[in-house]
């Protein structure tokens, strides 16, 4: 699962969210579950037993004992959508996670050329992503630099990247939000693909709001031995997501040990959230209790 398909979702069950009401069926009833850890689904997640509506979703979540959201596409929803799901999140007291920072076709347009046209589209996006952020109470967002350069040699795209991202940070930093970059395993054509390599580029824009988003999917793909990566990677990791592989599904459904990999993280002190960015490996209700049940066995670590 792509995150231009969780984002085109977003967008599609969106167009419904303000019209819709915050109502229930009578079959939801709050399990009152509670984590060791903040993890964060996305809309659609919930929607066999909550309902086409982002709102009603997220209050769902809530009563299954989520304590945070993520929605990649919160950039491209109308003002009044942010401003429900922020009111929303504050009444329930929940956290909102990760949205992406949309400057167009974020993978093709890429911050690697060093090309003007894309670094003044990336500003646009930023400047658009603080009002944003501040609507739906967002601290943390994602930044994908794009596709390589192939024209140009590694370490010219790699400062081209740099360049382009402190100014990110001269915007993002008077406002205490954090971008947060991620490396990928979509495909080859990507140019942040490790973790080393964002942990090189974070130290060199050299800002507290320029930081490593650690996708666990994505990093078992591309570079494995998880534990030992966070650990070297720690000082500039600000933000984990979730998914197994093979598959991109929950917890348990793949080769990833994730009861070790929360212990780890949460022995470690980790405090932040951790987005549910995958799929189901079930259908319908009984997919989405198999999702919650899940996170409750990966949870039990401590046990």
């Amino acid at each position: 699962m792509k995150r231009s398909s969780f984002i085109q979702s977003s967008m599609l069950a969106g167009l419904s969210l303000a019209a819709a009401p915050l109502a229930f069926a009578q079959d939801l009833k709050p399990q009152g579950l509670k984590f060791k850890m903040n993890y964060a689904p996305h809309e659609g997640q919930f929607s066999n037993h909550a309902g086409k509506s982002f709102l009603d979703q997220i209050q769902y979540m809530h009563d299954q004992g989520f304590r945070a959201i993520e929605d990649n596409g919160m950039l491209l929803r109308p003002v009044a959508e942010q401003e429900q799901i922020g009111k929303l999140l504050d009444k329930l007291q929940m956290q909102m996670g990760v949205f992406v920072v949309d400057a167009g076709d974020n993978w093709k347009t890429s911050l690697t050329t060093g090309k003007k046209e894309f670094k003044d589209r990336f500003a646009d996006a930023c400047r658009r992503s603080v009002d944003t952020a501040k609507r739906c109470q967002a601290k943390w967002v994602t930044v994908v630099p794009g596709f390589f350069e192939r024209k140009l040699p590694l370490d010219i795209q790699t400062g081209h990247v740099i360049d382009a991202l402190r100014i990110g940070a001269e915007i993002f930093e008077p406002h205490g939000l954090v971008m947060v970059l991620e490396p990928l395993s979509d495909t080859p054509e990507l140019f942040l693909r490790h973790s080393h390599q964002t942990h090189m580029i974070c130290k060199s824009v050299k800002s507290p709001s320029c930081k490593i988003l650690f996708d666990i999917y994505h990093m078992q793909r591309n570079e494995g031995n998880l534990i030992n990566n966070i650990d070297l990677c720690w000082d500039e990791i600000a933000y984990v997501q979730i998914g197994d592989n093979p598959g991109r599904n929950e917890p348990g459904t793949g080769e990833i040990n994730y009861g070790n990999i929360f212990r780890h993280l949460y022995n470690k002190g980790y405090k932040g959230v951790l987005g549910m960015e995958h799929g189901k490996s079930g259908d319908g209700k009984a997919g989405e209790q198999l999702l919650i049940k899940s996170y409750q066995d990966a949870d039990k670590f401590l046990t």
